[in-house]
């Protein structure tokens, strides 16, 4: 029987149905996923593997707490896997409990969906002091991943510096000015609800290598920090340069935009409220600064000018001018690299699996060194960019590839369909939509009598309990 409460289909039809395996059960995969059972001619029935017990990917530990709506795009996955020919198998990992070769043998399509899971490091001496995190930490930190769980950021530091000017460094800032009423009402992990709460950080500064124009927030994030219970803003090397200002006319309406927010947040008077968050500008970190026991004390920064490159393009170029910035914190987002899985093609340089337009290949790269029947969507295709929804388009590309191989018969040929007999050898602890659904009724449950959508299971062993709840 199906996980649904369905058997897919027997006899002849069973044999029609292409099967495919997706690994990653973030937006990626269950965009795939609703792709792939969309497809009337040939059908597929899809198979759904995570690591965790828990789907969604970042959407369940990547989003801010207190971006509840962003999260109601679970809604579309969870009618995706009410679907007769969709599984899930969550806490089963590729490598560990089962391996390429296994998928392989079984499915005619294996789509990897991982995502980049770890970080850019800055690349500058003391960045291994206590104190120096990567925002990939904090951000599972605070959203309840198990792996993170154990971490310990000191937050009674006084003083907090954010190297990066994207949308994960504005919510790691944004976290760590939210008041604890601000925060209550949200699905925040319990225990980082509670270090929140004490927190001692009243200095927050956004570090900007280059100048408001190339900033890569969006519109509606950036707002936000306008509107902080009890932050108030400031704004440093926010003037545009000539070279910036003639490059931003021929920018979209979010670059203008942003720029227009970050001069009206430059123009407002201090409130006298206890917490400040600094945008600072034109200012790239070269040395975190250490203490007599190990810990950052402060940021060495050079300030930097724009300048023109050959090709026309700015880049942000030190001035030879040096500072220090106050810092007990220090968390870097400077973008994402994906991790090498066993026997699949990995671009080092990249951060990527090697794929040709979403079909994984060889060096040579090019429709001659594909691997037949493997394909890859989402960041761990084509590097950490756009939001949520950008990888629906980019799942389309791949699936049209899939579908091209499958009409010239280009797809792996399985040799045996015994999946449920594989998961329940190698992983007795597999985790069906079944048993998520149980978390998640244990979750929400939790969180029912303070007004919180959930209460997140943070560690492995109460997910598996909970999953355990129901057959």
């Amino acid at each position: 029987m199906g996980q649904n409460g369905s058997a897919r289909a027997g006899g002849d039809a069973a044999a029609a149905l292409l099967r495919a395996a997706i690994i990653g059960a973030g937006p990626s995969g269950f965009y795939a996923a609703a792709q792939l059972l969309a497809v009337a001619e040939p059908e597929f029935a899809v198979d759904l593997f995570d690591r965790l017990p828990t789907p969604y990917g970042l959407v369940r530990a990547g989003v801010a707490p207190d971006h509840p709506k962003i999260k109601s795009v679970t809604r579309a996955y969870d009618k995706t896997a009410r679907h007769p020919r969709f599984r899930f198998f969550g806490h089963v990992e590729l490598g560990t409990d089962i391996t390429r070769e296994d998928l392989l043998e079984r499915y005619h399509v294996v789509l990897y969906a991982v995502g980049t899971a770890t970080d850019k490091r800055l690349g500058i001496p003391g960045e291994d002091l206590r104190g120096s995190h990567a925002a990939t930490e904090f951000v599972a930190w605070y959203n309840g991943h198990p792996d993170h769980t154990g971490l310990e950021f000191d937050l009674r530091a006084s003083h907090a510096v954010v190297v990066g000017n994207g949308n994960v460094a504005m919510d790691v800032a944004r976290m760590l000015a939210l008041a604890p009423t601000e925060l209550e009402a949200t699905d925040v992990a319990d225990h980082a609800l509670e270090a929140l709460r004490a927190s001692g950080v009243r200095d927050i500064t956004l570090l900007g290598r280059r100048g408001p124009a190339q900033v890569a927030f969006t519109n509606p994030e950036l707002l936000e920090m306008g509107e902080l219970e009890r932050a108030d803003l400031e704004v440093a090397g926010g003037e545009l340069d000539d070279l910036s200002a003639a490059w931003l006319a021929d920018q979209d309406r979010t670059a203008h935009r942003n720029v227009e927010i970050l001069q009206e947040y430059a123009r407002r008077p201090r409130s006298g409220k206890p917490i400040t968050v600094r945008f600072r500008f034109l200012a790239s970190p070269v040395e975190l600064l250490g203490d007599e026991e190990g810990r950052v004390r402060g940021v060495r920064i050079e300030r930097n000018a724009i300048a023109a490159r050959e090709d026309g393009t700015l880049a942000a170029r030190g001035t030879g001018t040096f500072e220090e910035l106050p810092a007990q914190l220090v968390f870097r987002s400077i973008g994402y690299r994906g991790v090498p899985l066993p026997g699949i093609p990995f671009d080092a340089d990249r951060g990527l699996i090697r794929n040709a337009g979403g079909r994984v290949c060889g060096e040579a790269g090019g429709v001659g060194d594909v691997y037949p029947g493997e394909y890859v969507t989402g960041w761990i295709k084509r590097g950490p960019s756009g939001v949520i929804g950008t990888n629906k388009k980019d799942s389309q590309d791949t699936i049209g590839r899939i579908l091209e191989d499958a009409g010239a018969g280009r797809l792996n040929a399985p040799s045996r369909d015994d999946v449920e007999e594989l998961v329940a050898e190698r992983a007795e602890h597999a985790v069906t939509w079944m048993g998520w659904e149980a978390i998640d009724a244990v979750e929400r449950a939790a969180g029912e009598p303070n007004g919180r959508p959930r209460v997140k299971l943070a560690a492995w062993e109460a997910l598996r309990d909970a999953a355990r709840t129901r057959a």
